[in-house]
C-alpha cells in the first residue's frame, strides 16, 4: 500500500486547531500559542502508514489533530505490544525533547491521520521560555506512568476475565455511557491487555451469554451489568 505524507489546505489554520487541543499548550494566550504554531509544520499519512520505526532517530514532537494513531512494540519473536492509542490532542514523540535519542516503538496510523511536528530545537526554547509547558509535560509523564504502572499490575495479578471486565468498565466511565465503542481492533486489546484475541472473544461472549453486555459487531458493546461485570 502506497502511502504519502504531505502539506495539507488550510496549514495554517490546521496548525492552530492542533496547538489549541493539546493539554501542554492550551493554557496559553493567544499570543503565545500564534508564536508556538509558526515553529510548527503540518503532514498527514494514510491509513497503516508507519509514522515512525524503533531505531529510528527521534528528533521532534508529533500532536494529533486528526485521526488515531497506535504506538506499539516488537517483542523478539515478532509479537505486538501495544503501548497505546493516540487520539487528537495527544502527542508523542517527547523523549527527544530533551535528548537526542531513537524511537523505542513504533507508530501507525490507524484511520488518516493530520499531525503538527515541532523539532527538538524549537521545542526546548519553548520550555525555556515558557516553564509552564514543561509542567504540563511532566504531568502527562506522570500520567502515562500510572497507566503503564496500572497496566503491568493487572497483567500481573488479575485474571484475564478480569481484566476485560475492567476495561469495559474503564470506557464506561471514559465514554460516558452504557453503549461504548472499543477504541481498538480486538487484536490491539488482546496486546493492551497481555492474553490472545481468541481469549478477548471467549470472554465477551462468555459476558454476552451471562446477560451482562450485548454485542453489536466488532467493535460495539452495551452494557447491560455493570455490577455483575465488575464482579466477573
Amino acid at each position: 500500500m502506497n502511502t504519502c505524507s504531505h502539506e495539507t489546505e488550510g496549514t495554517a489554520e490546521m496548525q492552530k486547531l492542533c496547538i489549541s487541543i493539546v493539554p501542554i499548550f492550551n493554557h496559553l494566550d493567544a499570543a503565545e500559542m500564534r508564536e508556538i504554531v509558526k515553529e510548527t509544520h503540518a503532514i498527514s499519512h494514510e491509513r497503516g502508514h508507519t509514522i515512525y520505526r524503533a531505531g529510528e532517530n527521534s528528533d521532534g514532537l508529533y500532536i494529533v489533530h486528526k485521526g488515531r494513531i497506535k504506538i506499539y512494540r516488537l517483542s523478539d519473536n515478532g509479537k505486538e505490544q501495544l503501548v497505546r492509542i493516540l487520539e487528537p490532542g495527544d502527542f508523542t514523540g517527547e523523549l527527544s525533547l530533551f535528548s537526542e535519542s531513537v524511537h523505542n516503538a513504533y507508530a501507525e496510523a490507524l484511520e488518516p491521520v493530520e499531525l503538527c511536528v515541532m523539532g527538538r530545537d524549537d521545542f526546548q526554547q519553548f520550555l525555556l521560555k515558557y516553564p509552564a509547558i514543561a509542567l504540563k509535560v511532566l504531568t502527562e509523564f506522570s500520567t502515562r506512568l500510572a497507566k503503564t504502572e496500572k497496566q503491568a499490575a493487572s497483567i500481573a495479578m488479575e485474571s484475564t476475565e478480569t481484566r476485560v471486565a475492567i476495561y469495559l468498565a474503564d470506557l464506561v466511565e471514559e465514554q460516558k455511557r452504557s453503549d461504548i465503542t472499543l477504541p481498538m481492533s480486538r487484536k490491539d486489546l488482546a496486546s493492551h491487555l497481555g492474553t490472545t484475541p481468541e481469549t478477548v472473544s471467549r470472554k465477551l461472549t462468555d459476558f454476552e451469554q451471562a446477560g451482562w453486555i450485548r454485542q453489536s459487531g466488532q467493535r460495539d458493546i452495551v452494557i447491560l451489568d455493570l455490577d455483575a461485570l465488575l464482579l466477573a
